[in-house]
């Protein structure tokens, strides 16, 4: 009884001593095998981008270079990989997705990916000029908090960013100027961090002594969320802002001025006054950075609007921005800001929007400077506005 139990025991050892060798074997097999390389960042700058798909119909590549609306075809090999090769590209920091027949996709054989809003993307970086500012180098840095704070003008506790600059938490006495930085449609209060970097270009720049040390408030500009969707729950019945679209009622821009910028006056170590001030933001952060200043002329002294202007025909349903604005112009002008930016990619779909801004500016004398990138409505622009604008602010 004895010998046949050890013969069972040993059977049974030797089963499983098997299944474990053929799986050991099945997984070294698989990371001896070649994976798909996707993309690959040839030493000339261009990028081949590659798909295995072996029974896919269609697939198209989409990225920030490309433009908006527009893509490239990827072409099927033998083997079922599909390959595009694009470029050269600029250094920069770039975000791309698939579609794979009609289907949104992220690059499987890439592990970067970053979250926009209510969607995510792949994304790569060619590194040079043009990318140095977005890799952490030595010294310094700042910090980020994710700050909850209470808005009465809306009704909600509320989350926003805050950076503060590098020697913020070690000097008790120094005090410092506000930079508010607003995102555009679809996008939250993560959205300057995690596709604007800047945290890291904000360190970089005050590090190198190209901009003065400040605070940078990241605020979510969606009336109606509490936070960032992965990070609160779906808004509650009856929670909804009266208006036909967030972007569209002013409710975010109230809230801006009596919850926001109170709240980091008296929370945070701070010079108050509007030559202490800057705001900027894009697309529907510009939006909302037009109506702010033309409703609060005395708040802010720095201001920059990128990828918006005075919109007619909206895709969004939005008012001409431009009717009935003179009178909030002409006071602006009277109030006499030190820096009016505007800056627009010339591809941008909201190009023509910023030249009707421009000629109702002109129309009152009003003066800015405008800067004009190559490139559309894209993170690739935005992320470069940010590090020419910081270096010009409050000095």
């Amino acid at each position: 009884m004895k010998k046949h139990l050890l013969n069972r025991r040993a059977l049974g050892f030797l089963l499983v001593l098997g299944v474990t060798v053929s799986l050991a074997n099945t997984a070294s097999a698989q990371f001896r095998r070649n994976p798909v390389v996707s993309p690959e960042i040839h030493a000339d700058n261009r990028i081949t981008f590659r798909v295995y798909a072996p029974n896919a119909n269609e697939i198209t590549l989409s990225g920030d270079w490309i433009g908006q609306g527009k893509t490239e075809p990827l072409v099927k090999g033998d083997t079922g990989l599909w390959t595009v090769t694009v470029g050269p590209l600029e250094a920069e920091l770039y975000g791309y997705s698939y579609t794979v027949d009609g289907v949104y996709t992220l690059d499987a054989s890439n592990a970067l990916v970053k979250r926009d809003g209510v969607r995510n993307i792949s994304f790569f970086m060619i590194k040079g000029k043009g990318s140095d500012l977005y890799e952490p180098k030595h010294g310094a840095k700042g910090m980020l908090s994710k700050v909850w704070y209470e808005s009465p003008t809306l009704g909600l506790t509320r989350r926003m960013y805050v950076y503060t600059p590098p020697g913020y938490e070690n000097n008790s006495k120094e005090t410092y100027p506000v930079f508010y930085l607003l995102h555009g449609g679809g996008g939250d209060e993560d959205a300057w961090t995690e596709l604007g970097l800047t945290p890291t270009i904000m360190d970089n720049l005050i590090n190198s002594g190209q901009a003065k040390p400040m605070i940078v408030v990241m605020t979510n500009g969606n009336p109606d969320q509490t936070a960032a969707s992965i990070e609160a729950p779906a808004k509650l019945p009856g929670q909804e802002v009266p208006g036909p679209f967030g972007m569209a009622n002013k409710k975010f821009e109230e809230s801006l001025v009596k919850d926001v910028v109170p709240y980091i006056e008296s929370h945070y170590r701070v010079k108050k006054g509007k030559e202490n001030r800057a705001l900027s933001g894009l697309s529907m952060g510009g939006w909302q950075t037009l109506n702010t200043t033309f409703d609060n002329p005395d708040m802010f002294d720095y201001i920059c609007v990128m990828s918006m202007g005075f919109v007619k025909d909206s895709p969004f349903g939005l008012p001409n921005n431009g009717e009935g604005r003179g009178k909030d112009i002409d006071a602006l002008k009277k109030a006499n800001p030190k820096v009016y930016w505007i800056a627009c990619g010339k591809d941008d779909f909201l190009y023509d929007s910023v030249v009707n801004l421009r000629n109702t500016l002109d129309e009152h004398g009003f003066k800015y400077k405008y800067v004009e990138s190559t490139g559309g409505h894209t993170w690739t622009n935005w992320r470069i506005y940010l590090s020419q604008f910081a270096p010009v602010l409050f000095k």
